[in-house]
């Protein structure tokens, strides 16, 4: 088997990186995907810098809830504090480094390390440790588990910056606000909530190769016609050379897939899940009452949107998926069903297509992980070196927001991440 790491010569070798040799408008290296060294500097200019999606409030709904998660690479513990308060605690013993939890998800008061039984609070702080003589004097306020430094969320989903200073969350999610309000308001209730547990599926290829692919519509006409033809879905009409749906991007590394010119066309409610108005009732009743039926109706036509916030949650109609790197080669994604508080009926058939479709049997991952691990071994090779990433290019234009869209096989969202990337590895 082919070696995935590249055997040709290291970019970053060189003394320092010009990364205009790197990314070119409408090319990208084959090294950005392999070069360990740069993947380095990845991780601390993007994963450590910037915001980092982590959980949703809903995973911890009662105090001293947590579930682990992570920041990049490295695992953080999610928490909800004695007052609600969502925390976020480095997994890591100040004594001699082990991890202090263990355990994926549970209710816990405190933490205790495993190696020598240091304690503490759920909220991070110093609560005791074994014969506490040997630490007389010590000051153990200075002794308690990391806290992640900025922590805040929009609409229940949870984000974290390991910097102390920087944009704020409303300043990096920017227009992709607007997309998680258009999740939300699918919801009777007005809220989401992630409570099916996750699925883990691991590639071995580069994360950015899975960033792109998830705003990517020029690939599931090819990579997923088997199951769409056997499902008798009729998401080949979306992404079609004639369909009118939109590939958008947002700034800030944000991309999306915007479906709704296509299923405004059909004129159908529910037509963007693959059902009828017919056959959920309830949910459609639920709607009504929470919306108006004028209103409901136009959420129910535009659907869930398909959007990749930068760099890690992807939220694709019915799943939310989470995108961990774990070296220049590995990478994770952990997908759950969307589900919509207090709407029982669309839940079910959630939790059923999201198994059918990313599940254990399902498809969708398989294809995609076979195309990832395909051209991560492809960009390992030597020639050519650059990958083309300038299809629709010449047909890009602004919309009537200002953002710069192209037809949805064109590659606008890929140069977007691009161009945001660059300005996040030049920042000192």
């Amino acid at each position: 088997m082919q070696s995935h790491v590249s055997a040709r010569r290291s970019v970053s070798a060189d003394k320092g990186i010009d990364w205009g040799d790197l990314i070119r408008e409408d090319r990208v290296h084959g090294a950005l995907y392999t070069d360990p060294a740069i993947f380095e500097i990845e991780l601390e200019r993007i994963w450590r810098r910037t915001w980092v999606y982590v959980g949703h409030e809903s995973e911890v709904p009662k105090p001293f809830d947590y579930v682990m998660k992570s920041i990049g690479p490295e695992p953080v513990i999610m928490s909800r504090g004695r007052d609600g308060e969502i925390i976020l605690l480095h997994n890591r013993c100040p004594h001699r480094g082990n991890h202090v939890c263990v355990s994926q998800k549970g209710t816990a008061r405190s933490f205790t390390c495993p190696y020598h039984g240091w304690t503490f609070n759920a909220d991070g702080g110093m609560r005791g440790m074994p014969f506490p003589a040997g630490y007389d004097k010590v000051d153990r306020s200075t002794l308690g588990l990391g806290r992640v430094a900025r922590v805040a969320s929009y609409k229940g989903f949870v984000f974290a910056s390991l910097a102390a200073a920087g944009p704020s969350l409303d300043e990096h999610l920017g227009a992709a606000k607007d997309a998680l309000d258009a999740v939300c308001a699918n919801s009777p209730s007005g809220e989401v909530e992630l409570t099916c547990g996750f699925l883990k599926h691991k590639v071995k290829a580069n994360w950015k190769f899975v960033v792109e692919n998830e705003t990517d519509g020029y690939h599931p006409g090819f990579v997923h016609s088997s199951i769409f033809q056997v499902s008798g879905s009729r998401i080949t009409e979306l992404y079609g050379d004639a369909s009118q749906s939109l590939a958008r991007y947002l700034g800030n590394g944000h991309t999306e897939i915007d479906l709704r010119p296509e299923f405004r066309k059909r004129g159908e409610p529910l037509s963007w899940f693959g059902t009828t108005a017919a056959r959920l009732p309830q949910y459609v009743s639920q709607m009504n009452e929470a919306y108006g039926e004028e209103k409901a109706r136009e959420i129910m036509i535009d659907g869930v949107p398909h959007i990749m916030i930068y760099p890690n949650l992807f939220i694709a109609e019915i799943q939310v998926f989470s995108i961990q790197p774990l070296a220049v080669d590995e990478t994770v994604q952990h997908v759950t069903a969307l589900q919509f508080k207090g709407a029982p009926e669309i839940n079910r058939r959630l939790r059923q297509q999201t198994m059918g479709s990313v599940g254990p049997a399902g498809f969708l991952l398989a294809d995609d992980a076979v195309m990832y691990e395909g051209t991560q071994i492809g960009v390992g090779l030597s020639n050519p070196e650059w990958l083309f990433i300038g299809r629709g290019r010449h047909r890009e234009r602004l919309d009537e927001q200002g953002f710069l869209v192209g037809n949805a096989t064109d590659e606008t969202t890929t140069r977007g991440i691009w161009r945001h990337y660059r300005s996040l590895v030049e920042a000192a």
